[in-house]
């Protein structure tokens, strides 16, 4: 489980390395196992959309037990799979990268981050960032 502390940490060190990287202001969201939020921060300067992609983003990668990289080589080869998981979640997943596992010691799935606000690539390196500093794997 990712308690509201860890939550915070992946947040807070998402969004330092986010500014290392001179990126877009970020939005990151934190997911529990179940995909539900656990935190969520929007930059200054960062549209007030970006939550629902974040979130997106994030409950695709949990929901489907694959990270946003491997929704989008999936939609690629089988759109039709991705576009039906998306018809079954009620239209919520974003199956691209920056959507991330959230995995323990033990390699269960605790949950998922999200980010969006640059590339969906330097969404996903910023996620890892904060996922390793609060004592997690991620996979993206």
């Amino acid at each position: 489980m990712i308690s509201i502390e860890q939550a915070k940490v992946i947040i807070d060190v998402t969004r330092k390395k986010g500014r290392e990287m001179g990126l877009n202001p970020l939005s990151v969201v934190v997911l529990d196992a179940g995909g539900h939020p656990l935190a969520f921060e929007r930059e200054d300067g960062a549209s007030p959309g970006r939550f629902e992609i974040a979130r997106g983003k994030a409950y695709g990668a949990v929901m489907l037990g694959m990270p946003g990289s491997v929704q989008f080589e999936r939609a690629e080869a089988q759109a039709y799979f991705i576009s039906a998981a998306n018809g079954a979640f009620g239209g919520k997943l974003i199956p691209v990268p920056g959507g991330v596992l959230v995995k323990d010691a033990s390699g269960a799935i605790v949950g998922a981050v999200g980010v969006t606000g640059d590339t969906s690539d330097n969404d996903a390196e910023a996620a890892m960032a904060g996922i390793t500093a609060a004592g997690f794997t991620g996979v993206v």
